[in-house]
């Protein structure tokens, strides 16, 4: 590569202070994890974390905006995981850049900009520009001459490079309904040399063609309508801009290279590849598809793990498993046979960690997290292939081309083989796999391997009731520009006037006695439901009592609009009273103890476990907290106990909490950590626990004890797995705890008291009552063993023979399992020959039946297996074992005499005689 060409990092950087240079605000990449939006699987577009303001129900402290997303597209409608590898543009992980305005510019000044960027800033040729406006191929919406007159505009453009298109491909929706507009998108032409298609007759380079000639660079979204049906569009009141340009394509142009992979971003990952496997740079060119896999999901692997999806079984931890093993099996292919990519990953975070600190951060959770998932898929890889390709040469032999999707679902189930490789090494032999078998398969084993897809989108009535309710209330003057003014930190009790009553969606003046409802304050101290901390409750009154309602929830579902969820209890509120809101203190103050003890435990978790041993999920209630983190294997009770000493300790030196308003920015340079799946603005809240050198720093918005000590204790009371390699530890404080402690003691007291010992010599005079016990046990059962040899003995003289076999089948009283089969050997050595002997009895409630058949009887066709199945059909039982000794159980001992008296038919049916 040329040194005189711009560096990716620095193309990525002149982006952004273009924007910034107008007046736009430069806002951090979003987690992989969408933030609150259940809708998507990983966020896979960089107006994800804007999605918001463009449906009404946030706002931003600024109405231009500039980003780099960091973006994963393998699942759902955007999913380029099958064309990773074959061509030189697709990758499943990528960064977008963008440009916003929200209800700002508009047309004229962001198709200003991204000319004087791509042509005064990166020099691009303007003759080889070409840009696409929209015309509807259904005749229905307006074209947009708006933007085709602003491309003609600019200085040096030419005109007929403005060309038209339909919906499919100029005309953007983020869903069925909603925000949705025209789109214009930036063509480069780069010349015949790049045309892919050049000996092909007749084909001609066109945009949007079939060619590489034309590389689509960068598309300026219109946001100006509102879907209200298939067939029903509305203006809206304020219009938007969304743009966005594959980073890794412009770096492409700018460095003049026709591969993505052979930029500075991705080269020396696939340089680092070849060093591994010692291959020539002609072995290298001829295998390039495998590098590219390698290099992709490497990369994907690495931010995914730095965001805390490690590799799993489910959802979005699965699709990190899958990249990895999906990466280590086109190792496979050029000869790296070793856990490999780990390497890959180090050069990652060396060329990423400057803008995005995460990847440094948790470097060594990375590259620990790719091994181990490596050296677990090398344990099993050999066995499914070898299978996989069994069943692939069944196939082709039976003339068949499609893997059964319950033969892919046993492959993963069995051996770890995701559906994805499965599909790879199918597509190779010119078979497929039947993926909707698979998922049904996978649903029949309760292991959703697969992606879920995604839930319905936000938005409809109750959005558009609620954002005309913020509406109208500030027309009238009632709220703020911002809305409901929310400090659930230093207040328990604010009063105002009631601004807005709410039933099912529909605002009234007065509610009844009994009825639930929601009511607007024009601000409050209740804590709404975030970063896994539950809502307050309390109660909302009049000024003069006449009226209760006991709020039970809370929730935020537009920009500015707070609502208190309840029940009225007492009187009939109506809009314009004036009331008072007050938190349930208690509630509130368990579950600050309990919250604070979370940052503790995440501490102590990375001190014990290692600092991979990162939050994956939480849980704070007033009874308990919960707390999901990233671990292979088992906490030991020993890293436990040393885990709960060390929150204790914590508690007892009684550390004020530091908590701080920063920049985003700043607090993670500083070290912060954010948490998984969490949604931070430009400003963050932050908790620092530890005096001058500090264990714990965290972004977080929720309500905190203001030192260690107010937490009182905290004990663990349990500790298990939640998926693979997600690990959850429960735990309760303060009240919780005393009460636990209390109970435990006392219960403590009664068993000291019934046993007869002093509570510090329990364990010893357990002990030695379970060796007493024990010994009484094996008397018991020495006693029960002779009565029924003595019984026994009686039944040997009820010998029946049926066709010259000496046919044995009696019951024998409370016998187990063991006894019975003792009683069959002593049958056996009367009978080592022509016997057949059959006994059952019911112990505990439950018939048990055992069968035995002499072995000169079995090479006449007779079989115990079957024998005792038979007879345990009646007790709607079934067993198994071998030839000659099986046994089975039963649901109904009633029919235990019924069943024993079938066998000497049976006999008589099967035996040659």
């Amino acid at each position: 590569m040329k040194s005189n060409k711009p560096t990716g990092a620095q193309i990525r950087q002149a982006f952004i202070d273009f924007f910034v240079e107008h007046s736009h605000t430069f806002v951090p990449s979003a987690s992989l994890v969408p933030g609150g939006d259940q809708t998507l699987l990983f966020t896979n577009a960089g107006m994800v974390q804007f999605k918001d303001v463009f449906l009404g129900i946030d706002k931003r402290p600024y109405k231009r905006a500039t980003d780099s997303q960091k973006c994963m597209r393998v699942a759902g409608k955007h999913n380029d995981l099958e064309d990773v590898g074959r061509d030189n543009i697709h990758h499943t992980f990528f960064e977008m850049l963008g440009n916003w305005s929200f209800g700002d510019y508009y047309k004229k000044e962001a198709i200003t900009w991204a000319w004087q960027l791509l042509t005064d800033v990166w020099e691009l040729p303007k003759e080889n520009l070409w840009s696409t406006v929209f015309r509807d191929d259904q005749g229905d919406i307006p074209e947009d001459a708006e933007a085709a007159e602003a491309w003609k505009q600019m200085p040096g453009f030419i005109p007929e490079h403005v060309l038209y298109f339909g919906r499919k491909d100029n005309f953007w929706e983020m869903a069925e309904t909603g925000p949705c507009g025209p789109c214009s998108e930036i063509h480069l032409d780069r010349g015949i040399n790049y045309c892919d298609k050049q000996n092909i007759p007749g084909h001609v380079c066109i945009v949007n063609g079939d060619c590489l000639r034309f590389l689509e660079l960068w598309n300026l979204v219109f946001i100006q309508y509102n879907r209200l049906s298939p067939t029903e569009l509305e203006p809206l009141p304020a219009k938007h801009v969304d743009t966005g340009m594959s980073l890794e394509r412009i770096v492409s142009v700018l460095q003049d290279v026709d591969s993505n992979y052979r930029t500075d971003m991705l080269w020396p990952l696939l340089l680092t590849t070849q060093s591994l496997t010692g291959h020539t740079n002609e072995e290298r060119e001829a295998n390039f598809t495998p590098y590219r896999v390698i290099v992709d999901h490497a990369r994907a692997a690495t931010f995914l793990i730095a965001d805390g999806v490690v590799p799993g079984n489910l959802g979005r931890n699965y699709v990190t498993r899958m990249i990895i093993r999906r990466a280590y099996r086109f190792g496979g292919k050029i000869g790296l046979n070793e856990p490999f990519l780990a390497k890959v990953a180090d050069k990652v975070i060396q060329i990423y960690e400057d803008f995005y600190p995460e990847l440094k951060r948790n470097r060594k959770s990375i590259l620990l997290s790719i091994t181990r998932e490596e050296e677990q898929f090398q344990r099993t890889l050999d066995r499914a292939t070898t299978l996989l390709e069994s069943l692939l040469d069944e196939l082709k032999k039976s003339g068949q081309k499609i893997l059964s999707g319950e033969q892919a679902a046993d492959l993963y189930t069995t051996y770890g083989m995701p559906f994805e490789i499965t599909r790879d090494i199918a597509k190779e032999s010119g078979l497929d796999v039947d993926e909707a078998g698979f998922k049904s398969a996978m649903i029949e084993h309760k292991d959703h391997s697969v992606p879920d897809k995604p839930k319905g989108n936000q938005g409809g009535e109750e959005v558009e009731v609620n954002r005309q309710i913020v509406e109208t209330l500030q027309r009238q003057g009632m709220l703020t520009e911002n809305g409901v003014a929310y400090d659930p930190y230093n207040k328990l009790e604010v009063s105002g006037r009631i601004l807005s009553l709410i039933q099912k969606d529909v605002p009234i003046q007065t509610a009844e006695p009994g009825v639930e409802i929601e009511v607007v304050l024009p601000e409050t101290c209740f804590y709404v439901e975030s970063g896994g901390q539950v809502s307050d409750t309390g109660i909302i009154r009049a000024i003069d009592s006449s009226w209760v309602i006991e709020i039970h929830d809370m929730r935020k579902p537009a920009a500015g609009l707070i609502l208190h969820m309840g029940k009225v209890t007492k009187g009939e509120p109506k809009v314009g009273d004036k009331a008072i809101a007050s938190v349930d203190a208690q509630r509130r103050r368990d579950i600050m103890r309990n919250h604070t003890a979370t940052h503790l435990l995440h501490a102590e978790l990375h001190r014990v476990l290692g600092e991979h041993a990162l939050q994956a999920g939480s849980l704070v209630s007033p009874d308990r907290l919960r707390f999901d983190f990233n671990h292979p294997k088992a906490v030991t009770p020993e890293q436990l106990i040393e885990i709960e000493a060390g929150i204790n300790r914590d508690i007892l030196g009684d550390y004020p909490l530091k908590i701080m308003n920063k920049p985003y920015q700043q607090a993670i340079a500083e070290g912060a950590t954010a948490l998984f799946g969490e949604k931070y603005g430009a400003t963050v809240r932050t908790i620092t626990i530890g005096g001058e050198k500090p264990f714990s720093y965290e972004l977080c918005g929720g309500t905190h004890v203001s030192e260690t000590g107010d937490i009182g204790i905290c004990i663990i009371t349990s500790e298990g797995s939640v998926a693979a390699g997600i690990r959850r530890i429960e735990a309760v404080t303060g009240r919780k705890a005393y009460e636990l402690i209390k109970n435990r003691f006392e219960l403590l007291q009664r068993t000291s008291i019934l046993i007869g010992s002093a509570p510090e010599f329990l364990p010893e005079k357990v002990t030695t009552l379970l060796d007493e016990l024990s010994s009484f046990r094996k008397q018991v059962s020495t006693l029960q063993q002779d009565q029924v040899s003595t019984e026994f003995s009686q039944k040997l003289q009820e010998i029946k023979v049926v066709k010259g076999i000496h046919v044995l089948a009696s019951k024998l009283n409370e016998a187990d399992a063991e006894t019975l089969r003792m009683m069959i050997d002593r049958f056996r050595q009367r009978y080592p020959t022509r016997g057949v002997v059959v006994l059952g009895s019911v112990k505990d409630g439950r018939p048990t039946v055992v069968a035995a058949i002499t072995e000169d009887l079995i090479a006449q066709g007779l079989n115990a297996t079957e024998l005792v199945n038979f007879v345990a059909s009646p007790m709607g039982g079934r067993g198994g074992g071998k030839p000659t000794l099986a046994q089975a159980g039963g649901k109904d001992s009633t029919k235990l005499d019924i069943a024993l008296d079938s066998v000497e038919a049976w006999v008589k049916e099967h035996s040659p005689g």
